[in-house]
């Protein structure tokens, strides 16, 4: 449902017409009558499971053969079906005044294939008057009753919306208060928890906890596929709106966790999913304890940190047993690193060929490294256990994690920093250097500033990041930390396609180094940060009303997933930096 209202702000009266429009794209739409009763058309289509990135699974329940129902909330003035395209249409309801064949009138057509069909409401305002129209889309498959989908909207058409504003009057009181320097800023605040919001579902199928889909773009199909640690990263954020939700959320992966400690890829209403591949389980980026302590900070939930300590503790123990199958201190992802490792294609350490135009096992070589981005992950979430378990009154356990923690630093200090570069690297998994085969692992990407975040590298070394950090010739640029150095040979920083980790800024990505600046004390350039992210969220949300799965470092022209889940990480920075 649309709702607008237009009001005449004028001193003279004025004739007014608005054309609400259904276009489905290269999908098929056929009219199947304009029904007068209903001030709206019923139409039919083939809707293609084919999608961008992931195509929908029709045994998941996804029809194929589906119905629309398009239509208001009063008498239309005219109707009509066109082919064509929106500019087309323009040409169409253009007013010439001075034209002897003026028709002010859509072609009320009402069967046929179309492209688009359009309804015209009208209305004449006095100076000072105002209207409301509403107007509704509805979908349901062909085989289920139309009338159903009908009845539905027929009791919204004039259903008071104040229930639900003050609903959500409510639920946002208990967002953090921020005194917001522009419009815009306040607009991108309430804008995330919008967003994370939009992506929640009630509980259903094989989970008794609510959870979300990281994408309501229906033409993603690989964002309907449910939870996955790295997406509920948006959960620190969500807390602030609703922290038993969010902790929900996080229970559904406590709730399907395998006996021995397995959280799979995905979790959700099918269940534990754990792709498994070369006879080996899938799992994904490890941030499962982080985000649960940061939850808890919010909800102070005793019983969740308790249920999420044992939990957290189990899943590190499975990583360290399955993910360091060499057993000498340090992690590679597992064979299926294309989609664990969360840096999917366009990556320069992990993808072979430029092109990328090998197969999964040829293509992606991250289970054959120990992996820079692995260890500082299972350092964080040993650092996060330990002030878990110290929180819950266990000293020896958070000790002992800590150790753990530092164990682990250590060796990445002693095996992955090069000291002619001043930065930290993936490395062979065989001998520890940085080759594999011909190639040269020291590929300067925004992993290895994730250092800071996981509090591994000494001062001095942090220093060196920091410089290789700010130079606007690599790393420093307008609208944030590319993935890939700009100096870089495979360095783009055109987002033209989903998943690209060669130039393009991922806002949970700079979060993280973000949280490892003010960690190492480095505060006006965390803030330098905080402002070139907002300002990228701020420019994209004005210019074309999305949020992005990833942005640009250096211009403003995007083609990718649109409004995605993470992107609500950006809340929980502004709270963190105008909350001082």
């Amino acid at each position: 449902m649309v709702e607008m209202e237009v009001k005449n702000a004028d001193i003279i009266p004025h004739e007014m017409a608005v054309y609400p429009v259904l276009e489905t794209g290269n999908d098929s739409l056929e009219i199947e009558r304009y029904d007068d009763n209903l001030d709206g058309y019923l139409t039919k289509r083939y809707e293609s499971p084919y999608r961008m990135t992931s195509s929908l699974k029709t045994e998941y329940g996804y029809p194929t053969h589906v119905r629309d129902y398009f239509g208001c909330n009063r008498k239309t003035a005219s109707h009509g079906g066109y082919p064509g395209n929106m500019e087309d249409f323009y040409n169409v309801i253009k007013t010439d005044f001075y034209s002897d064949k003026r028709i002010d009138s859509l072609n009320m057509r009402s069967s046929g294939y179309v492209d688009f069909i359009a309804l015209q409401l009208k209305k004449r305002l006095n100076p000072g008057e105002k209207v409301t129209f509403r107007y509704f889309r509805g979908v349901t498959a062909q085989q289920e009753n139309a009338d159903k989908m009908i009845n539905a909207i027929d009791s919204v058409k004039n259903f008071m919306l104040k229930t639900y504003y003050d609903d959500d009057l409510i639920l946002f009181s208990k967002i953090p208060r921020i005194n917001f320097k522009t419009q815009a800023e306040k607009l991108a605040y309430l804008s995330a928890f919008n967003l994370v919001r939009g992506c929640m579902y009630p509980p259903s199928g094989k989970t008794k906890y609510n959870f979300y889909v990281f994408s309501r773009n229906p033409l993603w199909g690989w964002g309907h596929g449910h939870q996955v640690l790295h997406e509920s990263l948006s959960m620190m954020a969500y807390a602030y709106l609703d922290p038993k939700s969010a902790e929900g959320s996080q229970r559904v992966y406590m709730e399907q966790q395998r006996e021995d400690g397995l959280i799979a890829y995905r979790h959700g209403p099918r269940g534990l999913q754990d792709y498994p591949h070369n006879n080996m389980s899938t799992t994904s980026a490890p941030f499962f304890s982080w985000i649960n302590l940061e939850v808890y900070e919010v909800s102070r939930d005793k019983q969740f940190l308790e249920d999420a300590y044992l939990s957290g503790s189990k899943y590190v123990n499975w990583l360290i047993l399955n993910r360091d199958t060499d057993h000498d201190g340090t992690f590679e992802w597992g064979p299926y690193g294309i989609i664990e490792n969360v840096r999917d294609w366009y990556n320069a350490v992990f993808q072979v060929s430029a092109e990328r135009y090998l197969d999964v096992d040829k293509e992606d070589i991250s289970d054959e490294l120990e992996c820079l981005d692995l260890t500082l992950m299972v350092i964080k979430e040993e650092r996060s256990l330990a002030k878990m378990a110290k929180i819950l009154g266990n000293e020896p356990e958070s000790k002992q994690w800590l150790t753990l923690a530092e164990k682990t630093s250590k060796l990445v200090n002693e095996r992955m920093w090069d000291d002619s570069t001043g930065f930290y690297y993936s490395i062979n998994k065989n001998d520890h250097s940085f080759k594999f085969m011909t190639r040269d692992l020291r590929r300067q990407e925004i992993i290895g500033f994730l250092v800071l975040w996981a509090e591994a590298a000494p001062a001095d070394r942090a220093a060196r990041l920091v410089q290789t950090l700010t130079d606007t010739t690599k790393f420093w640029r307008r609208y944030g930390i590319p993935t890939l150095s700009a100096q870089d040979p495979w360095y783009s920083p055109y987002v033209d396609y989903c998943c690209k980790w060669n130039g393009s800024v991922w806002m949970l990505w700079d979060y993280m180094v973000y949280k490892g600046l003010k960690s190492y004390r480095y505060r006006d350039l965390a803030t330098q940060l905080a402002n070139k992210m907002v300002n990228c969220v701020t420019v994209q949300l004005s210019k074309n009303h999305n949020y992005w799965e990833s942005y640009s470092p250096d211009n403003e022209v995007l083609n990718c997933p649109p409004n995605y889940i993470w992107d609500a990480i950006i809340a929980k920075l502004m709270v963190e930096e105008y909350q001082k």
